[in-house]
């Protein structure tokens, strides 16, 4: 059995001993109780499997959140001088500075601060933080930027093409590596999809296996000894044709089948899960609205004008991301597509994951994005992060656009959230649910991003 699967088991939720050691800290008191429990035979595996994926969990998170408070408030101070605690005490009362205990001391999120310059233009000039990304950029420049060219011209023109080629790498830390060593690297890469064309893989080193066009979640895979520390890396390149959707007009493509749509109506646990409280939302959002689209929009409005950005921790330590997400009113690219894909769901309305990576002239960055079927349109797409970033800089415009349109600056690796690789991991994934920089394992275990090096660079991105 792929240990990853054990995730989705986690919803079984934790004994209250362990749980109540967990939510105050003591990890490690919770593991030792796992490692106890996990030693019955008579254990239901469903709880099995969730004490399983926990465990993990648990070792993993410390590293999220290294700054006691002190620490963060000298991390301000290095940028903003005159930061003040009760500054620091409003943010995070406000949800915007991420924490948890650590043995019953509050110990705050690693990209704190980062959060704070990408969610807050204002913080970011007075921490003297020049952005990058044209998410991040929104609205600061005041002029016409590069999304809102792109936005002009594929209204104008129907469409807008973009071809682009990407390099990427992935390493073991020199320190970590002994001759002889067994080590199985992936590395995401483009796959077949109505976005794309024309994909070629240019370079790989050393030689590999590429995974099929249609895989669900598509990489560039390569396992063996290695005598010396060997940098794994490839040059792809490939057309991304961003189509423009007018909504304000009705849809004329023909319907698909109750069939194609079923696998996108159903839950996926841990994460896409169809909660009391989720249905209760949906309903909500949804009362007297009959048309699927405009059931959607609704979602995409509520998520896009109510919710925060916030950087998040690795995925592998969340649990119950849509939920959550509908609960705190944060979340980062990944968070808000699960919950406009759940609460589509619940409403009757088909969605599904999509991502892989921004790549634009100048900035590359992995990205999240979730796409929606309406009957006479056909499958859509929904960029909550892109329209909360335009709400954040007073564009409403861009933020209606996100909702059926994307731009041309992607790179679609993943169709499907929590899908195996065509090459399997043996051990934990760095990331359980999606590939967006890749991943790296020994003889022995997976590794965490802390062991490994990643780049991705765009080469090219001409439009055309």
């Amino acid at each position: 059995m792929d240990v990853n699967n054990t995730f989705r088991s986690l919803n079984v939720g934790l004994p209250e001993d362990i749980l109540r050691r967990k939510l105050y800290g003591d990890f490690e008191g919770a593991v030792r109780l796992i490692d106890r429990r996990l030693a019955w035979t008579g254990l239901p595996q469903g709880l099995r499997d969730c004490m399983t994926a926990q465990r993990e969990m648990m070792l993993r998170t410390p590293p999220d959140y290294p700054f006691t408070r002190d620490q963060a408030l000298a991390r301000l101070r290095e940028h903003v001088p005159d930061f003040s605690e009760a500054e620091f005490d409003q943010r995070v009362d406000d949800g915007k500075i991420g924490w948890i205990y650590l043995k019953g001391e509050p110990h705050y999120f690693a990209r704190f601060f980062e959060t704070m310059c990408k969610a807050d233009h204002e913080f970011a000039r007075r921490a003297g933080v020049r952005l990058h990304g044209v998410e991040s950029v929104a609205g600061v420049t005041g002029g016409e930027d590069r999304l809102e060219r792109c936005i002009r011209q594929m209204k104008e023109r129907g469409s807008l093409s973009n071809r682009i080629r990407i390099r990427a790498t992935v390493r073991l830390h020199n320190e970590r590596f002994t001759p002889g060593m067994f080590l199985r690297a992936h590395l995401p890469v483009p796959a077949a999809c109505e976005q794309q064309s024309e994909i070629v893989i240019e370079k790989i080193y050393p030689d590999g296996i590429i995974a099929p066009e249609d895989a669900l979640q598509r990489t560039a895979c390569w396992e063996g000894e290695w005598q010396e520390n060997p940098r794994f890396s490839l040059v792809y390149s490939y057309i991304h044709t961003a189509q423009y959707h007018d909504l304000s007009r009705p849809g004329t493509q023909p319907l698909a089948s109750d069939e194609e749509l079923a696998p996108f109506l159903v839950e996926e646990a841990p994460h896409i899960v169809f909660t009391p409280y989720l249905r209760a939302l949906a309903a909500q959002l949804t009362e007297g609205v009959d048309e699927p689209l405009e059931k959607a929009r609704s979602v995409y409005d509520f998520i896009t004008l109510h919710m925060k950005y916030t950087f998040m921790p690795a995925y592998f330590g969340l649990e119950n991301i849509a939920e959550n997400c509908a609960r705190s009113f944060t979340g980062d690219c990944g968070v808000f597509a699960l919950l406009f894909i759940t609460l589509c769901r619940c409403a009757g309305v088909p969605a599904q994951w999509q991502s892989g990576l921004t790549a634009e002239p100048d900035f590359c960055g992995g990205h999240d994005w979730a796409r929606f079927y309406a009957p006479g349109y056909g499958w859509l797409y929904a960029d909550p992060s892109y329209g909360t970033a335009a709400v954040r800089a007073g564009k409403e415009e861009r933020r209606g656009f996100y909702f059926g349109n994307l731009d041309p600056y992607r790179m679609v690796a993943n169709r499907q959230f929590q899908a195996p690789f065509t090459v399997e991991k043996t051990h934990w994934r760095a990331d359980p649910y999606d590939n967006q920089v890749g991943e790296l394992e020994t003889a022995d275990r997976g590794l965490t991003y802390e062991e490994f090096d990643r780049t991705k660079e765009v080469l090219l991105c001409e439009e055309l």
